[in-house]
């Protein structure tokens, strides 16, 4: 079975839009710094573009985490597979997402994060499935909110491919 990609965002749109987000961080961060922590392996193409548009000083961090079980679901356990490298003691966290769908996984790794202490914490990610939602999940600063589609490029995969995507495709099989 073959697959081919749908374009749903054009890269001018995800631009403009990670632009948006960008300077609404920067106001609501006005004279502090933002730690951004990056769920890999997804959220590092939209996080790194996030991080160029924000004008207060920013640090960053990254962690690997799976959630585990023997569904096609997430389970909502999550296992680190990659911890922080820094800790989140009285800073201004953002936690970067590439997408939000059933809301499992983030709930779980969103309360171990907070257990961490810090000053704030918010949730960013660049696409949100709300249909999908199975545990409420806060988002503070949302890209795109899409149809449950199952999304590639700007980071998303399907088998390990279309990541590197410029855009956002659906990917439809012949």
């Amino acid at each position: 079975m073959a697959e081919h990609i749908r374009v749903l965002l054009a890269e001018d749109e995800v631009d403009k839009r990670i632009q948006e987000i960008g300077a609404q961080i920067s106001k609501d961060y006005e004279g502090k710094q933002v730690h951004l922590v990056c769920v890999l392996k997804g959220g590092s193409f939209f996080m790194c573009e996030l991080a160029k548009r924000i004008t207060v000083p920013v640090s960053l961090d990254f962690m690997s985490v799976s959630s585990y079980g023997g569904d096609t679901k997430s389970s909502g356990v999550v296992k680190i597979v990659k911890d922080l490298d820094e800790s989140l003691k009285d800073k201004h966290v953002i936690v970067v997402e590439d997408i939000v769908d059933s809301g499992r996984t983030l709930s779980y790794l969103l309360e171990m994060l907070r257990d961490r202490g810090p000053a704030s914490m918010r949730l960013c990610t660049l696409l949100d499935k709300p249909d999908r939602r199975v545990v409420d999940v806060n988002v503070d600063y949302t890209g795109f909110s899409i149809p449950d589609e199952f999304v590639v490029g700007y980071g998303l995969d399907y088998d390990q491919k279309y990541r590197n995507l410029p855009y956002i495709g659906i990917v439809e099989f012949d």
